[in-house]
């Protein structure tokens, strides 16, 4: 069911409590190393701060386990997202509590302002009612567009939804429409390549994904217990031996609906797991006993580069290789670039995936990078996420 969405209420002169996703990577210094989920919320921030909303900005940040942690306040984040913005965004004492209520209170229309971190309280995890009722008093309209937070039902992604009128951002919007359309009426042919890896954590999604596409490419580390369940030696290489009849369960089904189904034909292989072990490139029946599959080989990013040339739809979740290893990211590059040079709808998902593009300065020339993480796979998975059917329906 669609969702109502900012575009369908009025905001002016309201206070607007936002949930964003600006769980952002830091450096050492605390100073965010990549911007990327700050400035997909830049939209919905954007269209509320033109049509005269008093916004209160809501996020966690890291994992502080229910107790304030210096390492985790949002100082460093409302820097960027000030800079971003092009305006200050000062950031509360608190979440909840009379001070912040009165910081809320007393906001202009335009003006942002951001709570401090959400975990900081053990409440927010749990779905604690009278903290997610304490959260509301912040708020005329809450609005959530922090889709990677839709799959848990916390007290800021679904319980203050009981206490306030609630609808979607426009990032969320985005993410339930292009998501939804693979899912439901995706352009022919429809081509997914899934890496990462393990087969464990994708498992749903290549089950679910088989009723819906016409050619699914599997690599990564999963791609090894795929092969193993074909006969083939994978040497040392990453290996689920209790999914092996599930591999080969989906490679039945594959052929049955007519799906086809693609894995490596030559690899990099390497002695050891590291950046400067002895590699080298072997066809994927070669792999002998000691070394490890680290990456896909030239012949396979040929090979997959041809299966999707005549796509109209791709989807892309998961590297193709050991990505943060040097030797090892070429596969991963490949698919990226291979992806940006397409004339086919492209949705990419998955943070070592959305790196690879944003490294190689590719991500605009995708249709959609969808920063959800693990609910991207569980919308894929075609489970419902709490945080989504917690929004309002679109009459």
């Amino acid at each position: 069911m669609p969702k109502r969405s900012v575009r369908d209420i009025d905001v002016n002169g309201k206070r607007v409590l936002v949930r964003a996703d600006l769980n952002a990577p830091q450096r050492e210094d605390g100073s965010v190393s990549d911007d990327t989920r700050l400035r997909a919320t830049r939209p919905t921030l954007q269209y509320l701060r033109t049509h005269g909303a008093r916004i209160v900005l809501m996020s966690h940040l890291g994992r502080p386990k229910g107790k304030v942690d210096e390492r985790f306040r949002m100082a460093p984040i409302a820097a960027k997202l000030s800079e971003i913005l092009g305006q200050h965004v000062p950031v509360a004492p608190d979440c909840i509590g009379p001070e912040v209520e009165a910081l809320a209170n007393n906001l202009e229309p335009g003006q942002i302002l951001l709570l401090e971190n959400l975990r900081f309280h053990k409440e927010e995890e749990a779905n604690d009612e009278g903290f997610a009722k304490s959260l509301a008093k912040l708020g005329d309209i809450y609005v959530n567009d922090a889709f990677g937070t839709a799959h848990r039902a916390h007290a800021s992604t679904e319980g203050v939804t009981h206490f306030l009128p609630s609808v979607a951002g426009l990032l969320m919007l985005a993410e339930l429409d292009m998501l939804g359309s693979l899912i439901e009426n995706p352009r022919r042919p429809f081509a997914a390549i899934i890496g990462g890896a393990k087969v464990s954590s994708k498992l749903a999604v290549l089950k679910h994904l088989l009723d819906r596409v016409d050619t699914l490419i599997i690599g990564g580390g999963m791609a090894g217990t795929f092969l193993k369940a074909r006969g083939l030696e994978v040497g040392d290489s990453l290996l689920e031996p209790d999914l092996l009849d599930a591999a080969k369960a989906i490679e039945a089904d594959a052929a049955q609906r007519n799906v086809r189904l693609l894995l490596p034909t030559d690899a990099v292989i390497a002695d050891q797991f590291s950046a400067d072990a002895n590699t080298r490139v072997v066809p994927i029946n070669e792999v002998p006993a000691g070394w490890q599959i680290l990456d896909i080989g030239p012949e396979t990013i040929r090979e997959f580069g041809n299966a999707l040339s005549g796509s109209e739809t791709i989807l892309w979740n998961g590297p193709m290789g050991v990505f943060e290893l040097e030797p090892f990211a070429n596969g991963t590059r490949a698919v990226a670039t291979l992806l940006a040079e397409s004339n086919a709808v492209t949705v990419v998902g998955g943070g070592d995936s959305v790196a690879a593009l944003e490294g190689q300065g590719l991500a605009s020339k995708i249709t959609h990078v969808s920063p959800g993480g693990g609910a991207t796979l569980e919308f894929l998975e075609g489970k419902v996420l709490p945080g989504v059917a917690a929004l309002e329906d679109r009459p």
